[in-house]
């Protein structure tokens, strides 16, 4: 449970004004010192992330955030306002109260939340020295908001929070998309090309590897997994051709070359960008590569934070494979972590990595603020194999997002 990635947890962001509870109620949640709690205003400066297990649902991750109320000068404006960037990325909100505290400011947050269909429970903590008032309670039940009354100091009611949690958790959530989902036949065999760089280090392959390893298991396929040195061996020691086979996108080219056509083909990204975004939507951003001139930008999103290598797939490969289709000058900004700006002017193309360490709401959200401002998103995989001239084949096993595709491409030549 501790190793699962933070981008596969249900995530859970706790807000409130100062000095309501906020970081008593994550301690409560886990059942250990978390966060400082203290009664001095403003403790709390920066989110706190702490995964852990609910049962029976599962893994999570408990995100405490600065009061909305932080009113400290610039300081507390910054920090106000990165407690609301975690809006983007959570699966569930815990709005925490004093009882006899909602207020206007509650009522904005609700009505955020509501806006972008994030799940909300009003927290009502201290209710060990007195109770929300018959007013306020009935409030919510008319907005049809979930509320529970606790006690993060002496523990009264987080078994009925830990029940509304479960309650409230989106059945989309629930019923996530596996990686292998509808593609993954049982008792047959899929290959996985697994190149070792530097992206890989000694001892260990890169995530979608390994959650697509998992993913065959539970599908009660079995895996064969090669260096792209490989791949011409391995079909011939086979005694049927493989259902599917997984490549890195880095050797998309050197894959398809090896498989025939008669075998499906994609790449690891592009089983996440059906997994934890829209893949109909980013293949139809791949056909805006057409469109780029030696004048755009083009924006590189990275979900990972660590420092790029000397090979660095979105640094510095994938510029140069969208500079060899006669754009010499195309300019690259770079983005990392969950730093995405909210003004896309002058972005002409959103290009994201897999995402393997995001959840599937903050893509769609990154998604939807593309949208909005008509930029084109697409992600690591299918610009690769569009870049390589193998697309369609790439998309082959997915005919809605192939069938996107090609009207995308039809409407902009």
């Amino acid at each position: 449970m501790q190793n699962t990635p933070k981008g596969l947890r249900f995530q859970i962001g706790i807000f409130g004004k100062r000095n309501v509870g906020k970081s008593s109620l994550l301690n409560a949640l886990t059942g250990q010192m978390v966060s400082i709690v203290s009664d001095t205003p403003g403790t709390t400066a920066d989110p706190v992330e702490k995964p852990m297990e609910l049962r029976p649902f599962g893994p999570v991750l408990l995100i405490d955030t600065a009061g909305l109320d932080d009113d400290a000068g610039e300081l507390g404006t910054l920090r106000a306002e990165k407690s609301r960037k975690i809006l983007e990325r959570i699966d569930l909100a815990l709005v925490v109260v004093a009882p006899d505290g909602w207020s206007e400011l509650e009522d904005q947050l609700a009505e955020q939340l509501r806006r972008k269909n994030i799940p909300v429970i009003a927290v009502f903590n201290k209710t060990d020295l007195h109770q929300p008032s018959r007013e306020i309670q009935e409030k919510l039940t008319k907005q049809n908001m979930d509320f529970v009354s606790i006690s993060a100091r002496n523990g009264q009611g987080i078994d009925a929070l830990r029940t509304a949690i479960l309650r409230q958790a989106p059945e989309d959530f629930m019923n996530s998309l596996g990686l292998l989902d509808h593609i993954a036949p049982a008792g047959k065999p899929i290959l996985l090309i697994t190149p070792v760089d530097q992206e890989a280090p000694r001892g260990r392959l890169i995530l979608p590897q390994v959650q697509a390893i998992r993913d065959a298991l539970d599908h009660d396929a079995y895996c064969i997994v090669v260096k792209e040195n490989a791949i011409t061996a391995a079909l011939n020691n086979l005694k049927e051709p493989p259902a599917l086979a997984v490549t890195d996108s880095q050797v998309f080219s050197q894959a398809a070359r090896c498989i025939p056509d008669s075998i499906p083909l994609t790449s690891f990204s592009i089983l996440m960008a059906r997994m934890k975004g829209d893949l109909t939507l980013c293949a139809q951003g791949a056909a805006a590569i057409q469109q780029l001139t030696n004048r755009s930008t083009v924006m590189i999103a990275e979900a990972c934070s660590h420092p790029p290598v000397e090979e660095d797939i979105g640094r510095v490969k994938i510029p140069g494979w969208l500079r060899k289709h006669g754009l010499p000058d195309l300019k690259f900004t770079f983005v990392r972590g969950h730093d995405f700006p909210e003004d896309l002017t002058g972005i002409d193309l959103v290009i994201h990595c897999g995402a393997c360490m995001f959840n599937r709401r903050e893509v769609l959200s990154r998604i939807r603020q593309c949208s909005r401002q008509n930029v084109p998103f697409t992600n690591y995989g299918t610009a690769i194999a569009y870049c390589f001239g193998i697309l369609e084949r790439a998309l082959q096993p997915f005919p809605d997002a192939l069938a996107g595709y090609r009207k995308a491409i039809g409407q902009r030549s």
